[in-house]
Formats: C-alpha cells, structure tokens, sequence
C-alpha cells in the first residue's frame, strides 16, 4: 500500500492500535508537535506491555530549537519505558517495523512530519521485515 503525507497517519495509527508485542519506529527527527499525535497511543501500548524502540538521531546534531524539543521528547520516551537509540552521523532513514510482520518506509519522518509532501509504502510478511532488520542490524538494539 502507498500513503501520502495525509493517508500515513491514519493507516499507521491504525496498525499501532493492532500492535501484539513490538514496535520499532525510526524517524531522525522529533517534535513536540508531532508527539501530540503519539502519546496516548503510546501510553496504551506501553500499559499493554507493548515493547516500544525508537531510534532517531542525537539532538546534538540538531539545530537550535530542534534540539531542545527532541531532547525533551526523548526525556519523555526514557521516563515512560520507550527503548531510545539515539544515532550519530547525518542519520535520516524513516521506518516503522510493527509485530515484525509490517514494515513502513519512506520520506516522512513519522515523529515531526508537519506540512512536506511525503510518501510512505507498507509492506507485510514477516521475511521482508527480517530481512530489512537484519540489513539494517538493529539486532543488538532490540531485546
């Protein structure tokens, strides 16, 4: 399935309300903005004893005001029981990988997307998601 900027947030959360055991979502960019959309899903999950990992770059290589709103969301994500990995070296991949069977791809940076035209591309089978896993070796990062 392909989405825009406006059909993603829909079908994601979507799937996020489907989450059994893990979500993994990897956006170099966070905002409190965007975070408004995030946080009680979060919250559900995390009270479902969902296992949660977001992996997004170091606010240190943010510019200003980028960096103090991805360090207090981060703060956020580590006092709420969200594994963070915080990634250095002009990081920009953009994915979600849910229950390891539906993997998200593309432009949109899935924790501070505002107005930018993005596309996104789900794909499902738990091979395609092992395999980008493995490609991508999250293997020591993940429990």
């Amino acid at each position: 399935m392909l989405t825009d900027e406006k059909s993603f947030y829909p079908a994601f959360l979507g799937d996020l309300d489907s989450a059994k055991h893990e979500v993994i979502i990897e956006s170099p960019y966070i905002t409190s903005g965007r975070l408004k959309t995030f946080r009680n899903i979060f919250t559900r999950l995390l009270d479902k004893h969902i296992a949660l990992y977001v992996i997004t770059r170091d606010p240190r290589e943010h510019q200003a005001g980028m960096d103090r709103q991805s360090e207090a969301e981060i703060r956020w994500f580590e006092e709420n029981g969200i594994q963070t990995l915080l990634c250095t070296g002009n990081h920009h991949r953009k994915l979600a990988v849910i229950d390891r069977t539906i993997l998200w791809e593309g432009s949109l940076n899935i924790l501070s997307h505002t107005h930018s035209r993005e596309i996104m591309r789900r794909l499902e089978g738990r091979q395609v998601v092992e395999d980008t896993i493995k490609f991508l070796n999250f293997g020591s990062f993940l429990d």
